[in-house]
C-alpha cells in the first residue's frame, strides 16, 4: 500500500464513518463538560489555608499579643547534638519545652496574651509561621531555635536575629541560608511564594517594625546579660523568611548550641529553660510596657 493511499485511509475514514452513522440513524456520542468520562483538573488551586493557633491569656483584644514560634518540628528535626549518654538531642524538641515554658511564664506574670505556631511535634511551612502571627494581629513574633557546630564543642552562646537583606556576618549569612533551605530539605512545597515579592515587602514595610524589633532584640539581650551566656556580638541580622512579616516585630532567638556541654545543660533541663523563659518574659514585659507609655504620653 503506497504512502498516499494509506493518507487518504486516514483522513477520509472519519468522514465515512460519520456518514454512515448518519445515513443509518446512529447517534455517535461527542464528549461534552458534565459526563462522567470527561475529567476536570484544577490548575490553580489555592493553597491549603494556615491553621490559626488557640489565644491563652486575658479575654481582652486590647491587651498585647505575642506568638512564640517553636522551630521545626516533626520530621525536620533541626540541629542535633549527643549527650554524654549517647543519646541525640534534636533542636525541635528543644525549641517547643522552650516556648512552652515561655508561654507558661508569660501567662502567670499575666497582662499578655499569647499563642503558639506549634505546640506539638509537628512540622509547619516556614512560609505559614510568620503569617500566623500576621492573621492573628500579633503586637510581637518570637521564633526559637538552636543551633549545632558539628565537631566543635567549644561553641556555645545565645544571640538575637532581627531581619536584614545584608548579613550581619558570614556566619549570619550561613545560618540564613541553612534555615530558609529547611522546608526544601524537608520535602515541603508552597506554591505561590515568590523572593521578589518577600524582598518587596521587606522594602516596603514599616521603618517602626524594624525599629521596633530591633528594640526588643537589644532589651534580650541587656535582660540576659547576667543570666544567659550569648556570642560574641549577640545581636546580628540576617535574611531570614521566618521574620519576613512586614507588619509585625520579629526576632529570632538562637538559644545556644546543642553540641556545646554547658549550652546543651540548659538547653535540655528544666531549670535551664525556666532561665530562657525569664529572661525572655522579662524583655516582652519591658518592651509591652514601654510601648503603653509611650501611646499613654501622647494622648
Amino acid at each position: 500500500m503506497s504512502y498516499r493511499t494509506l493518507l487518504l485511509i486516514v483522513l477520509l475514514a472519519p468522514a465515512l464513518l460519520l456518514g454512515g452513522a448518519a445515513a443509518l440513524g446512529v447517534a455517535i456520542p461527542v464528549p461534552h463538560w458534565g459526563r462522567d468520562y470527561v475529567l476536570r483538573f484544577v490548575v490553580d488551586e489555592a493553597r491549603a489555608p494556615v491553621e490559626l493557633p488557640d489565644i491563652a491569656g486575658p479575654d481582652d483584644p486590647n491587651r498585647p499579643l505575642v506568638v512564640i514560634d517553636a522551630g521545626h518540628g516533626g520530621r525536620d528535626p533541626g540541629a542535633s547534638g549527643t549527650d554524654a549518654d549517647g543519646r541525640t538531642i534534636n533542636e525541635k524538641d528543644i525549641t517547643l519545652a522552650i516556648a512552652l515554658a515561655l508561654r507558661d511564664e508569660l501567662l502567670r506574670a499575666g497582662g499578655i496574651r499569647v499563642a503558639l505556631t506549634r505546640d506539638d511535634d509537628r512540622i509547619l511551612p516556614l512560609a505559614y509561621r510568620p503569617e500566623i502571627a500576621r492573621l492573628l494581629d500579633a503586637d510581637l513574633f518570637i521564633s526559637v531555635h538552636a543551633d549545632s557546630a558539628g565537631e566543635r564543642d567549644e561553641v556555645s552562646g545565645a544571640s538575637i536575629y532581627t531581619l536584614s537583606n545584608e548579613a550581619s556576618s558570614e556566619a549570619a549569612a550561613r545560618f540564613a541560608a541553612r534555615e530558609n533551605d529547611a522546608d526544601r530539605l524537608n520535602g515541603i512545597a508552597i506554591e505561590g511564594q515568590s523572593e521578589a515579592v518577600s524582598a518587596i515587602l521587606v522594602e516596603l514595610s514599616q521603618q517602626r517594625t524594624q525599629e521596633d524589633a530591633l528594640d526588643f532584640a537589644g532589651l534580650v539581650e541587656r535582660e540576659g546579660s547576667e543570666r544567659l551566656a550569648f556570642v560574641p556580638q549577640p545581636r546580628r541580622s540576617a535574611a531570614l523568611a521566618v521574620l519576613r512579616a512586614p507588619d509585625v516585630p520579629s526576632v529570632l532567638f538562637e538559644s545556644g548550641f546543642v553540641t556545646n556541654r554547658a549550652d546543651r545543660a540548659r538547653l535540655t533541663t528544666a531549670a535551664g529553660r525556666a532561665q530562657y523563659a525569664a529572661v525572655l518574659a522579662r524583655a516582652i514585659q519591658v518592651y509591652f510596657a514601654r510601648r503603653t507609655d509611650t501611646l499613654t504620653s501622647s494622648e
